[in-house]
Parts: C-alpha cells; structure tokens; sequence
C-alpha cells in the first residue's frame, strides 16, 4: 500500500510544482497582458471598489446562508454515499484502478459547471450585465469545490474548512509568489485541520481577502461584461475561472486524501 500511495503522492508533488512554476507565454507577456494593463488603468477607483464589495457580499451571502441553496444543485447524499463505497474498496484493497475511480466522481461535475457558468457568464454580458450576477458565479465556484471535497470524503461545512475552501480559491487563482503563499497556507491549514489544531484565523477576514482575489481576476472580465455585446467574453473567463478552481482543487483534495494513509 505505502509503494502505491508514495507514487501517488510523487505525481501529485510533480504537477502541483508544474503550477507553482508555471509561467505565462511570450505571446501573453507581450501582446495581451499590455492590453488587459490597460483596460484596468482605465477602470475608476470606484468601480474596483464597487467589485470589491459586491463579491464580499457575495461570498457573505452564499456562506452564511447559501449552502443549503447549493446542495440543491446537486445530490450530496450521493456523493457521499458514492466516496464511502469507492473508499471502502480502497481501504480493503488499495490499487491505482481504485484511486483513478476514486477520482471520477469529481470528474463528473467538472463539466457541468464550467457549461452553466460560460452559459451565464455569456447570457448575462450579452444583456450587459455584469456585478449582478456575481453571487450566481460565487455559487457555482463553491458547488465546483464543495462537491471535489465531498468525492474525497470531506465535510465544507466546518468552519475551519471553509477558510481552507477561501484560501484553495486563492492560490487558484493567483501565480508566481503569491500562489506559492496561498500553497503554503493550504498545506498548513491541511495538517492542522488532520491534528485538530487551534488556529486563529477570522473568517471574516478570510472572505474579505479572498473576495480582493477573485475581484483582482475577475475586475476587467466584469468591467467588459458590462458592456453589452462585448460582454459576451465574459462566459470564456468564467470557464477559465471555473476550470482553475477545480483543477486546483482536485490535486489538493487528493492529496489530503491520500496523506490520511
């Protein structure tokens, strides 16, 4: 068991330092990054501040009371029931075809949530909509996280894992130095979380950070999606947001999952 967890673990070690390293392209460096730059300069103070308001709101919002709204976009139950099966099989036997099963089921709702958020993200700069939809994006984030923790046997509802929740959303979001500190974080939080250690973070100042974040990479995609026609480019940035968080995720779920044994 321990030879197969370890190569487990490697590949893991081996990707997660692939996105720690990851650098943007020659082509983003020079011709899109200049062009995003400026866009940003462009945007009043208030409306960053505006943003950054409407997703603490939003996260707010969805935390304290959404949950039980976001359960309904999807079966937990199952979930649940589908991860004690394929984790039983693991425990009795554990080999790379069960951890590979094991990581469907967080497969499967991948699809589906970067589909509902293009669709909406599309419809709504379409209509010239933009900061009113933010708590129906923020859903679909923590649906995408939510249901990755559930398919590798953990419970978001904590309050301590939904600062872990907050701080994963970060580092997925970010690159260079500050995802390597959201990553340290994420590794702290997880083996505190594993020895039930004390810890002093505030959740409020939790979500206030991380709505500055997800304000930071969402600012130009919401300025533009309010515009209507051209705010159509909205739904491509919700499906590369969509994606970011649940690829991110996954690998440190798992990796969670698999330091268990």
């Amino acid at each position: 068991m321990k030879k197969i967890i370890d190569k487990q673990l490697k590949k893991i070690d081996k990707k997660e330092k692939k996105i720690l390293n990851k650098k943007n392209s020659k082509v983003y460096e020079e011709k899109v990054s200049p062009i995003i730059n400026k866009v940003e300069e462009s945007i009043p103070d208030r409306i960053k501040v505006t943003l950054d308001n409407a997703f603490y709101q939003g996260f707010n919002t969805v935390l304290s009371k959404g949950t039980k709204y976001i359960e309904k976009l999807y079966d937990k139950e199952k979930l649940q029931i589908e991860h004690d099966i394929k984790n039983y099989a693991i425990e009795k036997s554990l080999t790379k075809k069960k951890i590979k099963e094991l990581d469907s089921i967080s497969k499967k709702s991948n699809f589906v949530n970067t589909t509902i958020s293009t669709v909406e993200g599309g419809g709504l700069g379409l209509l010239g909509i933009g900061i009113p939809d933010i708590p129906l994006f923020i859903t679909m984030i923590l649906k995408t996280v939510y249901e990755i923790a559930l398919s590798y046997g953990f419970n978001y509802e904590d309050e301590f894992e939904q600062i872990y929740v907050l701080n994963l959303i970060c580092g997925a979001l970010t690159s260079g130095d500050e995802l390597r500190k959201y990553n340290s974080i994420l590794e702290q939080l997880s083996d505190d979380i594993f020895n039930n250690k004390p810890n002093n973070y505030i959740l409020d100042e939790e979500i206030r950070n991380t709505s500055k974040v997800l304000s930071q990479a969402m600012l130009t995609t919401k300025f533009i999606q309010g515009v209507p026609i051209i705010g159509v480019i909205g739904g491509i940035i919700n499906f590369k947001v969509i994606n970011k968080v649940s690829t991110y995720s996954k690998l440190k779920y798992k990796k969670r999952y698999l330091q268990k044994y």
